[in-house]
């Protein structure tokens, strides 16, 4: 008997711990369209249901004091200026791609947060929405994005 309530409590244990080991992290491919000029700085941002920023993601370009031109989130990351160690990378050229990793919390998926690519290029445009999706879990599943601004398209896939 005391083999049968060891066995169930090993199995209980592993469906317990297996409903919280839920794959949050996911690589994202950034294509940006073709254009001249300086590499585009991309933000990567949640945003809860009042298009509120939650969380930066990651940003690609790391010279900091290019940042205020990205308007919106300048206003939101720069008041408080969290360290954005290791959510960094360079900027993303013309006709280029890169690739990006990041980690999205469970319960930002299907309950009306979105994520926003916000694209800035020195001396040209800055697109706020340049991609801006729901975060759902058909969108999580690779499914391919068009962006307004420089970028061509995303897609995430889970890692």
């Amino acid at each position: 008997m005391k083999y049968f309530k060891t066995l169930a409590l090993i199995i209980i244990g592993s469906l317990s711990l297996s409903s919280f080991n839920t794959n949050t992290a996911y690589k994202c491919l950034i294509q940006m369209k073709n254009y001249s000029g300086e590499g585009a700085y991309v933000v990567i941002s949640v945003l809860d249901e009042a298009d509120n920023y939650v969380e930066t993601l990651h940003v690609r370009g790391e010279d900091t004091e290019w940042y205020h031109d990205i308007d919106q989130w300048w206003d939101f990351y720069g008041k408080t200026r969290p360290s954005l160690d290791g959510k960094t990378g360079a900027t993303i050229a013309g006709g280029r791609r890169a690739v990006t990793q990041f980690q999205l919390q469970p319960e930002w998926i299907n309950k009306g947060y979105s994520l926003r690519f916000e694209t800035a290029v020195e001396d040209q445009a800055y697109h706020l929405d340049d991609v801006k999706i729901k975060i759902t879990s058909q969108l999580l599943e690779g499914k391919t994005t068009n962006g307004k601004g420089f970028i061509r398209f995303i897609k995430l896939l889970p890692l």
